[in-house]
């Protein structure tokens, strides 16, 4: 059972590795449909929330992912010296 187990956790964690950035990404496809339904006539409004939403989510977690690198942490430490 705890082989089982541990496949599930690997197969879940190939598919969302970081928690935050999956959740941000269902809001934004939320919040694109909710506009999508809201403003029927302007379909390229929905397209611009999903595009413009998904760029910020993607660069956010990109900075987020930079800020805590290895090599960030080693430049510091030679600069330092």
């Amino acid at each position: 059972m705890t082989v089982l187990t541990n496949v599930c956790k690997l197969l879940v964690g190939l598919f969302v590795d970081d928690g935050a950035l999956a959740l941000a990404i269902i809001v934004i496809v939320l919040l694109s449909w909710i506009v999508a339904a809201f403003f029927p006539d302007s379909p390229l409004l929905a397209g611009v929330v999903l595009l413009a939403g998904s760029l910020f989510v993607l660069l956010a977690n990109v900075m987020k992912a930079a800020g805590r690198s290895p090599a960030k942490s080693q430049s510091n430490s030679q600069s330092s010296t």
